[in-house]
């Protein structure tokens, strides 16, 4: 089978079409036939050994899949060859088949597509632990969305409105900011053109900004915190800025606020049946056509390198995604 690999550190340049065997299940696993792999930003932190996990060489990106499940292992009960299944894998998504430990694999429902299923497990899941699990988002909160046209803006944009929050978009570009209102912000600032705290705080006074979703870190990390409410909360999502920042820690004292690391693969691990229905719910809110997850666009094996390139310089919108069969 085709399969897009990296032998080396040293950047998308690495990334190869190759030919590998074909997977055969273990007792606990099955063997997805992959429709669709979504990309993310970590994939290229990934490709340069700078996230926080390296893997094993060759690797294969792609850390969410949809496909059809083709063979199963000795013990698994629960699943059927044929079934249309999505998955959570870490990577190697980016191959024409993958076998996935089953109590990864969920189900697609009717009316998700392939693309949708492979889009929303990381993004989406990362926005729904953040507002419902750390934040305890309730609803009529203020939450402002750092990178919010960015697949993992626009899914926080997306998860935070339909728990009823009011939602602030902060991005680059008017252009920008209208996408995230089309998904649902209530507004939007141009962080170029102004001062990001005093913006903020001028939006939501008298008492201040109750959530900062920050996917960006840098110094708009600082910013938003010091535009924060008492008893506001910062998600720490990533840092796609590419600087991790330091926080006067006299800020937190001075709001009482609580700052909370959202690192939802370590979630994934350690809470696997609460991830599992935090992806059902997120799963049911698509088929009713509640989300509406955007596709900037799809490629084909062969293009992978060519779509993670579109990550990397900061020109995609929405979700990325591969299809290994083509």
């Amino acid at each position: 089978m085709r399969a897009v690999q990296f032998s080396e550190f040293s950047g998308i340049d690495a990334l190869k079409l190759v030919e590998v065997a074909d997977p055969e299940p273990k007792a606990a696993e099955v063997v997805v036939k992959v429709t669709a792999a979504g990309l993310n930003f970590f994939d290229t932190l990934v490709l340069r050994d700078r996230y926080q996990f390296t893997p094993r060489l060759p690797a294969s990106p792609g850390g969410e899949i949809a496909g059809v499940v083709e063979a199963l292992g000795a013990e698994v009960k629960d699943l059927a060859v044929g079934q249309r299944v999505m998955a959570h894998v870490g990577g190697g998504g980016c191959q024409e088949r993958l076998a996935v430990k089953a109590e990864r694999v969920i189900p697609i429902p009717d009316g998700v597509s392939d693309d949708v299923a492979a889009g929303i497990s990381i993004t989406y899941g990362t926005a729904m632990h953040g507002f419902k699990d750390r934040a305890n988002l309730q609803p009529g909160e203020s939450v402002a969305v750092l990178g919010a046209a960015g697949g993992a803006g626009l899914a926080a944009v997306e998860i935070a409105k339909l728990m009823g929050a009011r939602v602030i978009a902060v991005a680059s570009s008017e252009e920008k900011i209208a996408l995230a209102a089309r998904y649902g912000a209530d507004e939007g600032i141009d962080y170029r053109t102004c001062d990001l705290k005093e913006t903020l705080k001028e939006r939501t006074a008298p008492n201040g900004l109750d959530v900062v979703y920050d996917c960006v870190g840098g110094d708009a990390a600082e910013l938003s915190l010091r535009a924060l409410g008492w008893k506001g909360r910062l998600l720490v999502i990533g840092f796609a800025s590419g600087d991790i920042p330091r926080i006067p820690l006299n800020l937190v004292l001075l709001k009482g606020c609580d700052i909370l690391g959202v690192f939802w693969t370590a979630f994934v691990d350690r809470e696997p049946e609460a991830h599992r229905a935090n992806t059902l719910q997120i799963l049911n809110w698509c088929q009713q056509g509640r989300l509406q997850p955007h596709i900037h666009g799809s490629f084909p094996l062969s293009e992978t390198a060519d779509a993670l390139r579109i990550i990397q310089e900061r020109k995609a919108s929405g979700k990325v995604i591969v299809h290994p069969q083509e």
